[in-house]
This record gives structure tokens, sequence and C-alpha cells, in this order.
């Protein structure tokens, strides 16, 4: 049999990408960058860099950074809720999931956006549960209906009771590492089993261009400590807050990336890392950051390269739009970046279901993205060799009245080489007009509130329950909370 040739696509050539970190090493070391966190500068300062603190500039040798990169992990393995399915983060596997963060929910009955509640949450975390080519959970969403000093944790809490999956999520606090850590720890059975298995991926986002927060540093350092997954989100904007070109842009989006690999692997070797982002190609005309333009596309599929070239998991904010219903925009713009994001390689594709520059989820465009992404699964999969010869034993004897409905050859082999898109439209006019004239977005609609009120909800055992809302509660008091929202 031939071996089956995965489809690829690489933007840039191997001088290309070593010239772009080239030159992100000599920013580092001429320019540096800047830490605001205090511990953070104490690791680069014993590691012998120059830190000055009046400033909080830290320059980073070369020699520091390639260190670094020796020592972070080129793939991590995560595990789903129970600890016995596992997803291999790197090379060119890819897993997508809704991102992390939106604050608003487009109305599935008025169509109109609307501050998210804690139902919402829990009704697109159930969605992406089920979501068979969503293959991580992320917190999504965040609650209007909780105090937002506790807004992290209470998404975690969520995800973590009505979830199977693999998590990507965040901190918006210093403090609030410890109850999210402590919930992680609860549902894996230990913080030595939780180190061994990961269950989530923390997101850290340097300020751009070139800085740290004390938040940021402070995430980095204590998910390396605790063998968390750190995805680091660098968002610059072209001819904002980074140079206009693309590849001006990618020099700047490389220094971050590393600079922020340097900060995990100097609060702990070995801490797994991923090379990610959330960049945009700035719409000066608008004033606002296109995630569906295909400069911001090329961008991160550039940035993905530089990141394999340096033998590190990737991510990516692919497969979403900016437009603000379900639309042609928000079908083209979902369905290029998610074919490219695949053909890219990327590891970590975030946001599905997402519309309105990041800041907005839909059930409904989750669904139809849900088919996107087994479309692009398929295109993956490549072309394969199913049989020796390919077809030439099927003409023997060929004639005029010969069809292949009836084959065996048919029958065995259709549903595996042919995968049917739930929600697209394939009927006649005449079928599609009697079944009542429906677009996409009202059979998506449609099919999450089928499947909301058929699907029970993936919950774990009551004791388990208890425990999560117990360190949920203590939180939530701590900050002068005095009560959760009643669940679901």
């Amino acid at each position: 049999m031939i071996p089956v040739l995965r489809p690829k696509v690489e933007l840039l050539s191997r001088d290309y990408v070593e010239k772009v970190i080239g030159e992100a090493l000599g920013l580092l070391e001429r320019e540096g960058v800047f830490v605001e966190n205090a511990e953070a500068r104490l690791l680069f300062r014993e590691a012998g860099m120059p830190v000055d603190e009046t400033t909080q500039r830290v320059r980073l040798t070369p020699h520091l950074v390639e260190d670094a990169l020796a020592s972070t992990p080129p793939s991590i393995r995560m595990y789903d809720r129970a600890g016995s399915r596992e997803f291999t983060v790197g090379g060119d596997e890819v897993h997508f999931d809704p991102g992390s963060g939106a604050i608003r929910m487009l109305d599935s009955v008025t169509q109109r956006e609307r501050k998210a509640a804690t139902i919402d949450v829990v009704r697109l975390t159930r969605l992406t549960d089920a979501c068979e080519h969503i293959h991580f959970q992320s917190t999504a969403l965040v609650s209007a209906d909780v105090p937002e000093i506790v807004a992290d944790s209470y998404r975690l809490y969520l995800s973590l009771l009505y979830s199977t999956k693999p998590i990507v999520t965040g901190t918006f606090r210093t403090a609030g590492f410890k109850p999210m850590l402590d919930m992680l720890a609860a549902v894996r059975g230990g913080a030595e089993e939780l180190r061994r298995r990961p269950l989530a991926i923390f997101d850290a986002c340097p300020s751009p261009p070139l800085k740290w927060s004390n938040l940021t540093a402070q995430s980095l350092i204590d998910s390396a400590r605790a063998g968390i997954p750190s995805e680091l989100i660098s968002m610059s904007l072209t001819g904002a807050t980074s140079p206009v070109t693309l590849g001006g842009a990618l020099v700047q989006h490389t220094a971050e990336n590393l600079s922020g690999l340097v900060i995990c692997q100097l609060a702990q070797k070995w801490a797994p890392v991923i090379f990610g982002g959330s960049p945009a190609s700035f719409d000066m005309r608008k004033g606002t950051t296109p995630m569906g333009a295909m400069e911001t596309m090329m961008i991160d599929m550039a940035y993905a390269q530089v990141g394999k070239h340096l033998k590190l998991p990737t991510h990516a904010y692919m497969g979403l739009s900016d437009a603000k219903i379900q639309d042609a925009q928000s079908g083209f713009e979902t369905g290029m970046g998610a074919v490219l994001a695949a053909l890219a390689g990327i590891n970590v594709v975030s946001g599905v279901g997402m519309l309105d520059f990041e800041g907005t989820q839909s059930l409904e465009k989750l669904l139809i993205d849900n088919d996107i992404c087994g479309m692009a699964y398929r295109l993956l999969d490549g072309v394969a060799q199913r049989d020796e010869p390919l077809a030439a034993h099927l003409f023997d004897g060929i004639r005029p009245d010969t069809q292949f409905l009836t084959m065996r050859h048919t029958r065995k082999w259709y549903r595996i080489e042919h995968r049917m898109a739930n929600l697209a439209d394939r009927d006649t006019y005449d079928a599609w007009e009697a079944a009542g004239r429906t677009s996409i977005g009202d059979r998506a609609a449609e099919q999450a509130r089928t499947m909301l009120a058929a699907l029970p909800p993936n919950l774990p055992d009551p004791a388990l329950q208890k425990e999560l809302r117990e360190i949920m509660g203590a939180d939530a008091r701590s900050n002068g909370g005095a009560g959760l929202p009643d669940l679901p």
C-alpha cells in the first residue's frame, strides 16, 4: 500500500524562519523585555541576566534562551477528567477548543448579544462536551452573575462539573491560581497525579510590546511549578502595538514567546510550554482587531511554523469570525481559518463558536463549527489507498448497465471514505422547501435545544461535586461573595 500523504501548508522558507528567530534573539539581548513581577526578575538575576530594577527591564542572552529551549518538552500529553483518554499536543496533531474569555452570548431567541450568565456557561460547556470534533473544553465564557473577582475560578469550576474533556483556561488575578489548582488536583486525586496527567492548560498573555505583567508572569511561574502547561498568548496588533509588516510582527511575537518560555524554565526545568498567540491585523479604518482577516491567519500560520522549527507545541486563535450573527461572513472566516490551521498542523486551535472579535459565544455557531472541524479532520486524513489495486478490479467485465450502488466495495467503504456534515444542507431545492426552508442557523438552534434536552450532563460523582463546590464556595466567601448561583 502507498503511504497516505498528509496535506500541509507552510508560508516561510527555512531561511526566513531562521532570520525571524535570529532577530528575535538579538532583540531580547539588545532591548530585552519589561517584567513587572519581582519573583520573575529575581529568577533572571539568579540566571546571570542584567536586570534594571528601576525600569524593570531584563535583557536575555541567546545562550539563556537556547538553554531554556533545550529543556522545554517538544510535546505534551493531556488527559480527560477520568484520566483515561490521552491527547498529544505536539507534532502535527490538531485539537480545537472554543477559546477563552468571551463576555457576551449571542441570544438564541433574539439573535442579539447580551452578558453571559451561569446558565449560558453551562449550556455551552455541555454542548462542547458533546461535540465529537472539538477535542478540548475551555473556559469560554465569563459569567456576569458572580463577583468579577472570582470569575476565573468560577468558569473553571463549571467546566470541571459539566465536561469530561481537557480544559484551556487562565487566571485573572494572582490569588486566583490556588483555588483553580485545588479544584484540578481534587479532580485528579492529588497534585502529583495532576502533574503526571495534566487536565488543564493555562493561558498567559504578554502585553505588547515586550512586557510581562505581574499577573501573567506569576501565572507562568505557578503553572511551571505545578506541572501545568502554559500557553503563551502574544497579542500584537500590526501597526499599533507591533511593527506593521507581517515579518516584523513575527519577530516581536517570537521574542515575546521566547521570553515567556524562559520564565517558565527558570521557575521549573522541563516545564511544559505551548508557543501560541492571538495577534491581529489591526484595522486602522475601524479601530478593530479582525481575527478573520487573512493577514491575521497568515501571522498565525507563520509563527506556528517558527514554533515547530523550535520543536515546540503550537497554538493559535483561528476558526472564528468577526461577524455578529450566523451569516456568510461567519461561515467563510471560520471555515478558512479552521482548514488553514489544520493544514499548518497547529496543535491547539482556539476560537470555535466565537464571534465579534473574540468577545461573543454562540451555541449555534459552536455546533456549526463542530461540522467545520470534522471536515478539516477529513482533509487531514488525505486520500488513502483502500484497495490493491486502486480500482482496476472493479471494472472487470464492465457492461453498459454497470453501476456501483449495489457493489460490496461501495457498502464496505462508503461511510469510511465519505463523512457527512451534520448541519449542512444536502437536500434538493424542493425537499429543502418542503422541510421549512431552514437556514443552517435554524437547524443548529434546533439541534442545540434537542441536545440540551436529551443528553444528561456529564457530572462527576457526588463526592467530587461536593468537594469542588466547597473549594469554589470558600474562594467566593474569601473575596466578599455571599454565595454562588444555583446550578441546573
